[in-house]
């Protein structure tokens, strides 16, 4: 029998690697979507799909009774919220229904892995980099809601959690960096104000890998950031780009003022179509922090993750999947 392996948030850009890296491990694979979720693209995967309601107590211990999972990985949530209530009620009251569910289900769980979110930290305000010790002082209502679930989960004590903190995560099907990436391919190369900045980023098959390792360790209640443990400033992912697409480009700095003024706009129209756009004002201080790189020195002394993918090495094959996908043109 295979050891099956619950995943929330299974149709999205996370979930959809995490999917081909937990059957690469032979893991029987359920992927738990929403009815009105776009699934066209996981229809060809051999897994189970998954409709229960999982913010519903009652309905996730009917299921988890029902499946005896091996092991959750819990990668769902709201990147994008209209306020701080809608954000908490998406990423940490889910979170503690799920974890209680299991909790009073005493379903035999080996692991359950929480993607998190460096935001959940915060950058750091000296050159040092972030370690898993770093003072939490989240910046937005989305970091702080995964902050918030974090602490849910570390307060239900008989759940082998382990908590994953990744940084910018790209790669293929990734839609907000691919902002910036088609930006750059029609020749415009925008910052927000011209402050130096640290930054780190993790590819999404790293993420995906180690995600599952974590799954068939020894370590429970633990917290670990993820990166591909470089720093680059703020001008390496447009110089990689425009090498990889053999592009010059006009480099634009719209003072932090008025991108908050668009901002506003952007929300304002969001409102009315009924969505929130990436770039919000409570998004523009995370955005502006000026030290993004954090300490993968944990994570590969207890787990071994060695990241294979570098920006140079991860971008070279994001950019030839959105060329491949049409999602950019020659």
């Amino acid at each position: 029998m295979k050891e099956r392996v619950l995943i929330t948030g299974a149709s999205g850009f996370v979930g959809y690697h995490l999917i081909e890296a937990a059957l690469r491990k032979g893991l029987d694979v359920y992927a738990a979507v929403r009815a009105t979720s776009k699934i066209s693209h996981l229809k060809a995967l051999p897994i189970n799909f998954n409709y229960t309601n999982f913010s519903d107590r009652e309905a996730t211990r009917k299921d988890l009774e029902e499946k005896q999972y091996d092991y959750i990985i819990h990668a769902a949530g709201a990147v994008k919220a209209h306020d701080e209530i809608e954000y908490n009620r998406t990423n940490a009251e889910f979170t503690r229904t799920l974890g209680i569910a299991i909790a009073e289900t005493q379903l035999p769980l080996k692991k359950f892995v929480f993607i998190s979110s460096l935001a959940a930290l915060g950058p750091s305000y000296t050159s040092d980099a972030i370690t898993e010790i770093h003072s939490a002082k989240p910046l937005t209502y989305y970091g702080k809601s995964k902050l918030l679930a974090e602490h849910y989960l570390s307060s239900i004590p008989s759940l082998p959690t382990i908590v994953l903190r990744p940084t910018v995560v790209y790669g293929p099907r990734e839609r907000d960096i691919f902002i910036i990436l088609k930006s750059i391919s029609h020749g415009i190369e925008p910052y927000i104000g011209s402050k130096a900045q640290q930054l780190s980023f993790v590819y999404v098959k790293d993420l995906a890998e180690i995600t599952i390792d974590a799954l068939h360790s020894h370590v429970t209640r633990r917290s670990y950031n993820v990166s591909d443990g470089q720093c680059y400033d703020r001008y390496a992912l447009a110089d990689l780009t425009k090498f990889i697409l053999q592009k010059q480009t006009y480099k634009v700095h719209i003072p932090k003022s008025v991108v908050q003024i668009m901002a506003g706009m952007q929300e304002v129209i969001g409102n009315i179509r009924g969505t929130m756009p990436a770039l919000n004002r409570n998004k523009i201080a995370e955005l502006t922090a000026e030290n993004w790189v954090c300490s993968i020195d944990s994570i590969s002394q207890d787990l071994g993750y060695v990241p294979r993918y570098d920006l140079k090495s991860g971008l070279t094959e994001t950019i030839q999947w959105y060329k491949e996908n049409e999602w950019l043109k020659n």
